[in-house]
């Protein structure tokens, strides 16, 4: 079990070594890069809802705001608008959407 609570934590070590990482307001000139606005958007209403990631995606939040809780482990990590968040393939997590979310996101190919 990871050490500490800090949920800002991006070394978290859930079981599996599955973790999700949270970029907190990552510069403009990052977002260009990654090409952000070109994603596919995609957005939900408050509620809990079970996700599992069969490909690692990549997402930035525009709005709304997030506690993931990972399968099999106390870890619960949060997020929100303005966050660039990266959940690796393989990760199972509960969402419990506290505020309505709007993001970009991509899946990797791989």
């Amino acid at each position: 079990m990871a050490s500490g609570s800090n949920p800002d934590s991006m070394d978290t070590d859930p079981p599996g070594g599955l973790s999700i990482a949270v970029e907190r307001n990552p510069p403009e000139s990052r977002l260009l890069q990654l090409g952000v606005k070109s994603w596919p958007k995609w957005g939900c209403p408050t509620g809990k809802f079970p996700v599992k990631f069969d490909a690692r995606q990549t997402c930035y939040l525009l709005k709304g705001k997030v506690r993931a809780h990972i399968k099999g482990s106390s870890e619960c990590v949060e997020f929100g608008a303005g966050d660039l968040v990266v959940f690796p393939k393989g990760l199972s997590c509960t969402w419990d959407v506290l505020a309505a979310v709007d993001k970009y996101y991509k899946f990797d190919s791989s």
